[in-house]
């Protein structure tokens, strides 16, 4: 074909075949999701993938950042096949308290779709504050960072955002 149509054509129908294709790609709802190859067992509601992530600072930026990771998780595996429980001790356990409502409605929200939060014992007595101060639906856990280590040695997958 390159010989009958000059190399300048042939160039030209090569671009806009490729062109084509994309096109067909976003049209059709082929993207990077669709053609995402899973680790077996495949994620469902039986086997859902199983993420532990720690939150150490009291920063808005921070935990914006966190958060922002549960929710794109959360998305990209759906409902029921992703179970994130987001552990946070030191400073972190403030985002957790009732005193501190910045981000408590959107902790509700992630709540409501699976995140399963969890606030360090250790570090709360530390700051002079007792389960009764945090959220609803916050588990307490004796320490954060053992909590991490065995969620890790029960096939957890540990991300630190």
């Amino acid at each position: 074909m390159a010989g009958t149509l000059g190399a300048g054509a042939a160039r030209a129908m090569t671009r806009l075949a490729a062109v084509l294709l994309l096109l067909s790609c976003y049209a059709t709802g082929a993207g990077a999701a669709d053609t995402m190859s899973y680790a077996d067992p495949q994620p469902s509601a039986e086997a859902p993938r199983r993420i532990v992530l720690s939150l150490t600072e009291n920063d808005p930026a921070r935990i914006n950042a966190v958060l922002n990771n549960v929710a794109h998780v959360q998305q990209f595996y759906g409902a029921g096949r992703v179970r994130i429980e987001l552990v946070a001790y030191g400073p972190g356990v403030a985002v957790l308290l009732k005193s501190d409502t910045t981000f408590a409605e959107r902790l509700e929200k992630l709540q409501q779709v699976g995140l399963l939060p969890v606030a360090c014992h250790h570090s709360l007595d530390a700051q002079g504050k007792t389960p009764d101060d945090l959220l609803p639906g916050v588990t307490v856990v004796p320490s954060g960072v053992p909590e991490i280590v065995e969620r890790q040695l029960m096939g957890w997958i540990y991300v630190r955002p």
